[in-house]
């Protein structure tokens, strides 16, 4: 009887239920249930509706069972940095506000008015950016203490949903370094760092490892789903997840994670919390066991996302990218200006950063896609060179996982642009590393090594190489 794992994966614009067997020694997935998320407008905040995704996490749950197929366990993982507050009472309070929310502007600075951004980065590692959970805490520090004041638990997106299902509140450790207040030498909370700011130490809660089985469902979950399974924390950072299922022979190997966000990088045993790391904006993000995510962050394919849904929904994002193929525009623009972050209009904002350039100004979906990805190439070029300077190492080939894969015309620019071959896939490689902690959990494969391995066999991997 097959064995069947289930990987709950929401992303910004989507989440879905990958169910995972073993056929034949080859890892099989089946798309159980798919649906939509995106952020909503509550009291003037932009939010995540978290109870309708728990709605749709039981829904796809129940999918499973009308399916006939049971799974041993079940994780959960989501974007980085949001979280919820509960009370006393384990009930939520306040909004689950997204990070591209405005609420953070201008709370850098008040950061650093209590520690240096020079001393922040040396303590936790964690590259600066606006939304991170520290500045998203200041903000409410600063304009809605009174949340603080009653919180007593403070639970990250999927942290969240895992305590509804299991009833057991901790943290998983890739996204908990995320909120930049962890220490990359103990790996756990730095209540130093934490206090000095004035935030509630008691809200933080216990950091587990990825692969730690948290319990089984709830009763009430039970009763409600139709089955019982465990309850498995994967790397709950769906950039944690996604970078486990990079099928790499050895783990000193370049990747970019490429879905709305590009995360570029590498996996190191220590973190490098230098100066010049600093400086160049690179990030030591918890992975599996403890290695550490040196990456840097790029804006990826929210900008292609953007677009289309401003001036060509009609198309698919396969049809946009061999529309941009065809195009001769020159124009670049900085993927990692913030103008870019959550602009009014994406197509515009493209438009006005070539105008105010002096370049050509992109007039249609296939010449304003041709900017975007022509930009992304060069931007990943860009941090290779960097992060090849900041380890000492030359990589022989980049390896491409996630959405992005599939995007044929970036990957071909990408090759070019870093001169070594691009291997795309897996396309599904987020729900892949999410199942893959939950089958070393369960002893199915002996370590990540042989986990990357299968995932290798198991998946098509297209190769390009720089013309």
């Amino acid at each position: 009887m097959d064995r069947y794992y289930l990987a709950v994966d929401i992303g910004a614009s989507s989440g879905r239920h990958m169910l995972a067997h073993i056929e034949q020694g080859k890892l099989v997935l089946e798309e159980m249930y798919r649906f939509e998320n995106g952020m909503t407008d509550m009291d003037g905040e932009m939010c995540w509706d978290v109870e309708r995704l728990f709605t749709e996490i039981k829904n796809g749950m129940k999918a499973c069972a009308k399916a006939g197929k049971i799974p041993v366990s079940m994780g959960i993982d989501t974007w980085a940095v949001d979280f919820v507050l509960l009370d006393e009472n384990n009930q939520r309070i306040g909004n689950a506000v997204a990070y591209r929310d405005k609420r953070t502007d201008n709370m850098d600075t008040c950061v650093y008015k209590v520690i240096p951004e020079e001393e922040l980065y040396g303590c936790t590692g964690i590259q600066k950016q606006k939304f991170n959970t520290i500045y998203q805490l200041m903000a409410l520090k600063q304009k809605k203490p009174e949340l603080l004041a009653q919180a007593k638990k403070m639970l990250m997106i999927p942290d969240y949903f895992h305590y509804l299902l299991s009833g057991v509140a901790v943290t998983e450790y890739t996204n908990a370094t995320t909120t930049q207040l962890v220490s990359p030498v103990t790996k756990q909370w730095d209540m130093e760092l934490i206090e000095k700011l004035g935030y509630p130490k008691e809200i933080f809660q216990e950091i587990k490892e990825p692969g730690i089985t948290l319990g089984e469902l709830t009763e009430e979950i039970q009763k409600e789903v139709g089955f019982n399974c465990k309850v498995v924390l994967p790397a709950t950072h769906d950039t944690g997840s996604a970078v486990m299922a990079v099928p790499a022979a050895s783990g000193d190997a370049l990747y970019i994670s490429s879905g709305t966000w590009s995360l570029l990088g590498t996996e190191l045993k220590e973190a490098d919390c230098s100066k010049e790391s600093r400086q160049k904006n690179f990030t030591n993000e918890g992975g599996y066991q403890y290695r550490f995510r040196y990456l840097k962050n790029i804006m990826g394919l929210w900008m292609i996302q953007s677009v289309r849904k401003e001036i060509a929904a009609d198309l698919s994002f396969g049809e946009i990218c061999e529309m941009a193929a065809k195009q001769q525009i020159s124009s670049i623009v900085d993927c990692n200006d913030d103008r870019f972050l959550n602009p009014r209009n994406m197509t515009r904002e493209v438009q006005k950063a070539c105008q105010e350039s002096g370049q050509q100004i992109p007039e249609d979906i296939a010449q304003v896609a041709a900017v975007i990805y022509n930009s992304l190439a060069k931007c990943y070029a860009k941090a290779v060179a960097e992060l090849e300077a900041m380890t000492g190492e030359t990589y022989a080939q980049m390896h491409i996982v996630g959405g992005g894969a599939n995007a044929d015309y970036l990957n071909r620019l990408t090759a070019a642009a870093i001169g070594k071959p691009v291997l795309a896939g897996p396309t599904e490689a987020t729900a892949i590393g999410n199942i893959a902690a939950q089958m070393l959990a369960d002893g199915i494969w002996k370590d990540l090594q042989e986990a990357r391995e299968k995932i290798y066999r198991s998946f098509a991997i297209k190769e390009y190489k720089p013309e």
